[in-house]
């Protein structure tokens, strides 16, 4: 793992984990950080500030392949594929106990913003709706190919969303069952949220194109094409702007949300996966799988271009292959 310290704009600690990671997520009221390590079956508690293991936990169940970390960042939440569970890791004791045992493999899930609910995706369709407090499931909703979940904002509605089905599934958590469902242009692969989660952004196969849908709408708002080959994308504040990773063509667009125009092309280098804000919104980070580099792009460089073509703020290598990026606060 590396540290880049974002005020030098270079790489400041190389962390040795001893196994391959596959996720990261930072804790800025614990001032750690966390890495998921499914071969070795542990999460790896990080100090902040002198970038050393703090804490080690072996996880109860194998598989283990993604992680969320609450909103008070007091308990993180890990889903368990081999042996599908929902295993719960408080952030203080660091002790993982097996919380929700889960009737399918699974695909992903997602936590609610007050920490009563799970959504999770089971293989071969529907959502198990998890009811934390007791550790059971409270229902499950039959939905074609869900393979994407996320809660709206506010919690009363889950959007899912699957790679084989052109559509996205509205669900009520409380009655249990499909509100709408919302055709596409697209196989829906990723998703990503504006800032108030009045719109979501939605990219996959199909279409070279970012769909806008309004989820309190329940509508489809517009289909703005966004380079080729559209996948991971992140959406700043102040600007309201959308980038926008484009793999095949190695460069990030940038649509204005307000105008709903491509207003920028950045080139970042080979395969950009994973793009993420700093906190202070003056910086987009784009990590690159295949050239292994974190590129940055000043958002300053792109209000103030004169041409589409912005340029790149600095290049910082990485190392091989990156999944993840997690911002701590200084």
């Amino acid at each position: 793992m590396v540290a880049v310290d974002l005020t030098e704009f270079a790489v400041a600690r190389q962390i040795a984990l001893g196994a391959k990671p596959a996720a990261i997520t930072a804790n800025n009221a614990r001032g750690t950080l966390y890495v998921l390590l499914p071969e070795a079956g542990v999460v790896q508690e990080i100090d902040g500030r002198s970038f050393t293991l703090r804490r080690r936990a072996r996880l109860p169940a194998p598989g283990a392949y993604s992680m969320r970390l609450s909103a008070d960042g007091e308990t993180l939440w890990i889903l368990a594929r081999d042996v599908p569970a929902l295993l719960r890791l408080p952030t203080g004791s660091f002790q993982p106990s097996m919380h929700v045992r889960l009737p399918k493999q699974t695909e992903d899930f997602d936590i609610s913003a007050d920490g009563q609910r799970a959504a999770v995706s089971l293989s071969g369709g529907g959502v198990a709706i998890c009811t934390l407090g007791s550790g059971r499931i409270a229902r499950t909703i039959h939905v074609p190919s869900a393979r994407i979940v996320r809660f709206r904002f506010d919690g009363r509605q889950i959007i899912a969303g699957g790679a084989s089905d052109r559509a996205l599934s509205i669900l009520d958590p409380e009655k249990g069952r499909i509100v709408v469902r919302l055709p596409l242009p697209i196989d829906p692969q990723h998703f990503c949220f504006n800032a108030d989660g009045g719109q979501l952004f939605v990219t996959g196969r199909g279409m070279d194109a970012v769909v806008v849908v309004h989820p309190y709408q329940t509508e489809v708002s517009a289909t703005v094409l966004a380079g080729g080959g559209p996948a991971a994308m992140a959406a700043s504040r102040s600007p309201e702007y959308l980038f926008v990773a484009n793999p095949e063509s190695g460069d990030v667009t940038v649509l204005d949300l307000l105008s709903r125009r491509v207003i920028a092309v950045v080139a970042v280098g080979a395969e950009p996966r994973h793009l993420s804000l700093t906190p202070d919104q003056q910086y987009c980070l784009v990590l690159n799988e295949r050239s292994g580099n974190l590129a940055v792009i000043y958002l300053g460089s792109v209000s103030a271009r004169r041409h589409k073509s912005a340029p790149l703020f600095t290049m910082i290598p990485v190392g091989s292959k990156p999944v993840g990026a997690a911002i701590l606060s200084a």
